[in-house]
């Protein structure tokens, strides 16, 4: 239940951001348009870190109920809208800023709830085949959105995507286990507890450099929610080379997360996620550089599967060095990084784009996402020297940090 709460809450975002930015794009052929997108998500960034205490305070299963009800609702206004024929820019701005905010209150609800669905020994592979498993839907999402856009429009785009929403919101009341918070946590005041997640988190040898990559990285290079500028810019398509370029993202993502699964014995954890990252940086300058198409999705696929290993890796370690009472607190801070890093890099990637065009922008991110990984490995030496391999009961094997 845990599995299908998230894998519809995915198919639905997508189905809404594909579709608001492809019929904004449509509307007004505006780069800056987009970039407006990503400013009005950026919004959301205050209450992520409330979102983490509200998850480690109050029943995780509740909460992901309401937050996935505002999503659902909002959704259904966005599909009656469109079919009455007054569907407006300023809908899409406020349906994108409203249902961030309130999916940012609950996003840290379900990694929270992992502890309590799976045993510990086998986090890393639980953590990388719901990785997998949502980068299926990553794939099915734009191929289902280029069929219905192109061959039903926006209207039906919007209702299909409503009815994902819907199972997303029934589905975490059916969970058995328990979403009660530690007893702990709810006898403290939210202030004090705030503090006691930022304490933890800054005091942390490995995760605050975890979050500066992903924030160096991405705020140069984000990409994804960017498909129709250059689906667009670098190949002169529409609404069906935005499907393929997110298709073949989310299907390089999935290749890398079944990578994940071979690197269970490898001790060396934070070393992958450099290497993945730097991977990554390295795949960026080619995609910018490539004016076929065919080629442009091989390296996408790339992109997707070097970035799939550092994030599936990073959402790991949050697990694995954080007590649950506090896994809430931890995996906001990790949300906070990574949505910051996602809406300043849409706002920053389509700005310069507009500036310098889509292929320029993208050889530029990834030289600095070079020297940022060069940076992160020198100044923060904990990240390359973790170490962690998951055993079985009967195993003793050191962990590292």
């Amino acid at each position: 239940m845990l599995w299908l709460s998230g894998m519809s809450m995915l198919i639905a975002m997508q189905l809404r951001l594909f579709a608001s930015t492809q019929w904004l794009y449509d509307e007004t052929g505006s780069a800056v348009q987009l970039g407006i997108l990503g400013a009005i998500q950026f919004l959301q960034m205050p209450v992520v870190v409330y979102g983490g205490l509200l998850a480690d305070i109050i029943n995780r299963k509740k909460l992901m109920v309401f937050t996935q009800s505002v999503s659902f609702i909002s959704m259904a206004l966005l599909t009656l809208a469109s079919w009455n024929g007054i569907l407006a820019p300023w809908m899409i701005f406020t349906v994108t800023g409203m249902t961030g905010i309130v999916n940012m209150l609950g996003n840290s609800a379900r990694p929270a709830m992992l502890p309590r669905v799976i045993p510990r020994s086998h986090t890393t592979n639980a953590v990388t085949f719901q990785t997998a498993s949502f980068q299926i839907g990553q794939i099915a999402a734009p191929l289902l959105f280029g069929l219905l856009f192109t061959q039903f429009g926006v209207t039906t785009t919007f209702l299909v995507g409503s009815v994902f929403a819907g199972v997303s919101m029934i589905a975490p009341a059916m969970i058995n286990a328990s979403g009660a918070p530690d007893p702990d946590t709810t006898a403290q005041s939210k202030v004090s507890a705030l503090r006691e997640g930022a304490k933890f988190v800054k005091r942390h040898p490995i995760l605050p450099g975890l979050y500066l990559l992903d924030v160096g990285v991405t705020i140069v290079s984000f990409y994804r929610m960017l498909f129709p500028l250059f689906a667009s810019g670098l190949y002169g398509m529409g609404a069906e080379g935005t499907a393929l370029l997110g298709s073949a993202n989310a299907l390089g993502g999935v290749g890398g997360s079944m990578l994940v699964f071979f690197t269970e014995k490898i001790r060396h954890k934070g070393r992958i996620v450099l290497t993945a990252t730097l991977a990554y940086a390295v795949g960026l300058i080619a995609f910018g550089l490539t004016p076929i198409f065919w080629i442009g999705l091989i390296i996408v696929a790339f992109l997707g599967a070097t970035d799939s290993v550092g994030m599936t890796m990073r959402q790991a370690i949050v697990q694995l060095t954080t007590p649950d009472r506090l896994i809430g607190r931890a995996s906001s801070a990790h949300s906070f990084a990574a949505m910051t890093a996602n809406n300043v890099g849409q706002m920053e990637v389509a700005f310069v784009s507009a500036a310098i065009g889509a292929g320029a922008t993208m050889v530029l991110g990834g030289f600095i996402g070079i020297a940022v990984v060069g940076i992160i490995w020198v100044a923060i030496p904990g990240i390359r020297r973790y170490e962690y391999v998951e055993i079985s009961p009967n195993e003793v094997v050191d962990d590292k940090s």
